[in-house]
């Protein structure tokens, strides 16, 4: 799979630029699938967050209202009850798979939970989309600040799909905990790469090659 990682959906035209890059096509022309799960583990969200996401009713984050051919939902806790012929094609036959925030353990353990994490290495034109705990997922680890939802293993370990970790919403005016500085002392706790990002930058990663893009400010706090 190709990646956008971002910390709040397709904010400004240079993160949508590189969208409709890694999708080698105009979104128009291509098929989403949505995936609203994170945000029913986190103890912030609500179910009014998941309708939001889903209708693309959410301008602070953009992500199912822009324009794509097609949108259908992919709830991951529902997987396990679904024939996996059933689900399977729906998977490999979308173009985008945009990944909602919420709790990003909680996302982790149902990508796993679901089956959905074995289709990976078959997806090789597939893109992911992430937002906020939807890109969380995809780092080896998302730090103990940021674990709400405690995992089976007790671990804050995920997909480690990259080698880096996110430290995403960068001095959000609504998230007054995430300044640099305390960026910086999550990113202490780590043992790799990390980077501290705001809502108008993304992390493009395309056949293993990490590119950040942005319109705001971002920082790498361990190379």
């Amino acid at each position: 799979m190709n990646l956008l990682l971002t910390s709040a959906g397709i904010k400004n035209p240079t993160i949508h630029d590189a969208l409709v890059e890694l999708l080698g096509k105009p979104i128009r022309d291509a098929n989403a699938l949505c995936i609203p799960t994170a945000g029913y583990g986190h103890p912030q969200t609500n179910p009014s967050h998941a309708w939001r996401f889903i209708s693309g009713q959410e301008p602070r984050c953009p992500m199912t209202e822009l324009g794509w051919n097609s949108v259908g939902v992919l709830e991951l806790t529902a997987l396990p009850s679904i024939d996996r012929a059933r689900w399977v094609p729906w998977v490999q036959q979308t173009d985008v798979l945009l990944v909602n925030g919420g709790d990003a353990m909680y996302l982790h353990h149902w990508i796993r939970e679901s089956g959905l994490a074995e289709l990976f290495p078959s997806l090789r034109e597939t893109v992911w989309v992430g937002l906020s705990a939807g890109s969380m997922v995809m780092t080896p680890r998302i730090g103990e600040d940021f674990v709400n939802w405690t995992p089976p293993s007790g671990s804050d370990e995920t997909l480690g799909l990259v080698d880096f970790s996110i430290f995403p919403h960068l001095d959000h005016p609504d998230l007054p905990w995430n300044t640099l500085h305390n960026a910086e002392r999550w990113a202490a706790g780590l043992s790799g790469p990390a980077y501290a990002i705001d809502d108008e930058t993304a992390i493009k990663v395309t056949d293993g090659k990490v590119e950040v893009v942005s319109e705001g400010h971002w920082k790498l706090l361990r190379s």
